[in-house]
């Protein structure tokens, strides 16, 4: 059981945002809801949360359709600031705990314990638009979590952290997966829904183009990458005349390049050998989802977005 999203279509206008789109979430995982500016993932996730309805199809959570749970079972962190900017850190989230149905004195044990978790004690007798812009985010995630909801919605929730604030934010995450809570969220940072994510969907103009387990995505998508490093001949220029190899990456630490499936990696490896080149590293691997992004959406051209329809679609 767990979220189903099932062929649901949605417009602004005469603009089609969402075409026939199904998604599954298994209750309790930790899902990656991918796709370019525009790609339609923030209509989604207004619908599953029942801000917004689809024109058709139907969305439910463990067989229940949205518009009957309970408000207080979801938690959304949109990817605008959802807070007040005026108003005292400790006030705003003892405000929203209680209209989610948390009793004062559990809203003020959950947060002190948060507070302490993110070392943010000094910033609860703040205005919102006194902290940084980390500090706000961290605001806004316990906003979006200390009612104890069973499904976090999570709208670009790393974007402008720095390194620091992204992990905490990212063992935050965890800890909320290790409760049994199921996760949804959205991100341009690919290389933490590989870290993170059992399950992946990515959206290109409001369709899916790929769907499932992430270890299977990289594993049956596209061609053999092979990472080579040569010490003595670090830019391996000779790899560009072979037939079935594209060269991607060309770093200090090593070159990267996809095969053909036609290609075994060790005759890449000999020939390097058979020109003397000294080999640290002969790595073989899936492609990662940047790649497969890149691949699927990255060269689409999205349209431009006509006044009628809200912008952050």
């Amino acid at each position: 059981m767990g979220l189903l999203v099932d062929q649901i279509n949605k417009s602004f206008g005469e603009v089609r945002v969402i075409k026939d789109l199904s998604m599954e979430v298994r209750e309790g995982s930790i899902f990656g809801f991918l796709g370019a500016n525009g790609a339609g993932k923030t209509t989604t996730m207004r619908m599953i949360l029942d801000i917004i309805r689809p024109d058709s199809g139907k969305i439910t959570w463990n067989g229940q359709n949205v518009n009957k749970v309970p408000r207080n079972r979801w938690g959304y962190l949109p990817e605008e600031r959802g807070l007040y900017p005026k108003m005292i850190v400790e006030e705003q989230l003892l405000f929203l705990a209680r209209l989610n149905g948390l009793s004062k004195q559990a809203a003020k044990k959950e947060m002190n314990e948060w507070f302490e978790r993110f070392q943010i004690n000094a910033n609860r007798k703040k205005k919102v638009s006194d902290l940084s812009k980390g500090n706000q985010q961290k605001i806004q995630f316990l906003a979006t979590v200390l009612h104890d909801p069973d499904i976090l919605i999570m709208d670009e929730p790393f974007s402008g952290l720095d390194p620091v604030n992204a992990s905490v934010l990212k063992e935050a995450f965890l800890e909320m997966h290790r409760r049994g809570k199921t996760i949804i969220f959205s991100t341009h940072q690919l290389e933490q829904v590989e870290e993170m994510c059992e399950d992946v969907l990515i959206i290109n103009k409001g369709q899916s183009v790929v769907q499932g387990n992430v270890r299977e995505v990289k594993r049956q998508h596209g061609r053999n990458v092979l990472r080579l490093k040569l010490d003595n001949d670090p830019q391996a220029s000779w790899l560009d005349a072979i037939d079935g190899v594209q060269v991607t990456k060309r770093r200090q630490d090593y070159i990267e390049m996809q095969l053909s499936h036609g290609l075994n990696p060790n005759f890449i490896l000999s020939e390097a050998l058979r020109r003397g080149a000294s080999v640290s590293r002969f790595e073989i691997t899936d492609p990662s989802l940047t790649d497969i992004f890149i691949e699927l959406v990255g060269s689409i051209a999205l349209p431009d977005a006509p006044l009628s329809v809200p912008a952050a679609y």
